[in-house]
């Protein structure tokens, strides 16, 4: 039975909580869920036209008004994406999840709610001579000095090197250098997993320690910025678009296109999806598939390039 002095906001809260000590969900994604959250029940209160909106007020939200505020949402001053839609929705039912299971308080309604349909987005790495070309590039940029373009070389190796996130690349710590043959990596969700490193990173990394000007302490970041403080995923996705705009490379070439080039080019190797699911901590296989679907595209590409009868 729900406690019918809870309000929906301190359910919102509790959910909340809940995906941050239990889910162990990322600062960035707690942000969203949290302003999905917020506005949901700020739709609902003025669409009622209720103040604080008791728990027991969800149990009875319908299909329409769920429909309705995803309308508002697409049509607002800042419209969501169809994507962007369906994600509203799924944070709307893990939120509802959660009431059912944890405060007894169901909403059957909103099994009628379907979200629109949306075109399954491939990844999109760059090719093995553009990586190359990408990391030797970091060495002729006139603007850094010396130990930025080692760092930024470094950086964008381990990325490619070991298929890391930018947030998992810019975690590690001056303990973690010089790079053992296998790292451990803490992914999403607080999962960890296992990579090994090629001599190629570690050799990139202990070329940027050699230069970098800053003491550090063991528990330090081990990539720094300009002034001394821990290297930011901004500051790389700005050298990523600097390297990429000198090459003619298009806006696709980011700091997680290498992460896709990593496991693309894995798999054009001859590699399995299993190697290439457990080396990338991706939870479902079914995210680790789309990359064959990326490598296809590119065997027909070279097919039709190639045959006298394309």
């Amino acid at each position: 039975m729900a406690d019918p002095q809870l309000t929906a906001d301190a359910a919102l809260a509790a959910w909340l909580e809940h995906l941050a000590h239990e889910r162990r969900l990322s600062p960035r994604t707690l942000e969203a869920y949290g302003h999905i959250g917020r506005l949901y029940l700020a739709f609902l209160q003025q669409h009622r036209g209720e103040g604080d909106l008791p728990l027991s007020g969800l149990a009875t939200v319908t299909a329409a008004e769920v429909r309705a505020h995803l309308a508002a949402r697409r049509s607002g001053d800042r419209p969501l994406s169809p994507r962007s839609i369906g994600q509203t929705l799924s944070a709307i039912r893990t939120f509802h999840v959660f009431l059912d299971r944890r405060l007894g308080v169901a909403a059957p309604q909103l099994a009628l709610v379907r979200g629109p349909r949306v075109k399954a987005s491939l990844p999109r790495p760059v090719s093995e001579d553009q990586a190359r070309g990408l990391l030797q590039e970091t060495e002729a940029d006139p603007d850094a000095e010396p130990w930025e373009a080692a760092r930024d070389r470094a950086v964008l190796t381990l990325l490619y090197g070991c298929g890391l996130r930018i947030s998992e690349g810019l975690s590690l710590t001056r303990a973690d250098a010089p790079l053992p043959e296998t790292l451990r990596i803490t992914g999403k969700g607080g999962k960890t997993r296992l990579v090994p490193v090629l001599p190629a990173v570690r050799e990139a990394v202990d070329a940027y320690l050699a230069l970098q000007p800053f003491p550090l302490a063991p528990g330090d970041a081990l990539f720094r910025a300009r002034r001394g403080g821990p290297l930011g995923p901004r500051q790389v996705q700005a050298a990523m678009q600097r390297l990429r705009g000198r090459l003619g490379l298009p806006a696709g070439a980011t700091p997680h296109a290498l992460r896709h080039s990593f496991a693309t080019h894995l798999l054009g190797a001859g590699a399995d999806l299993r190697s290439i699911q457990q080396l990338l901590g991706h939870a479902s296989l079914s995210t680790t598939q789309k990359y064959t679907a990326v490598d296809a595209a590119r065997l027909l590409d070279a097919y039709a390039a190639a045959h006298p009868r394309a």
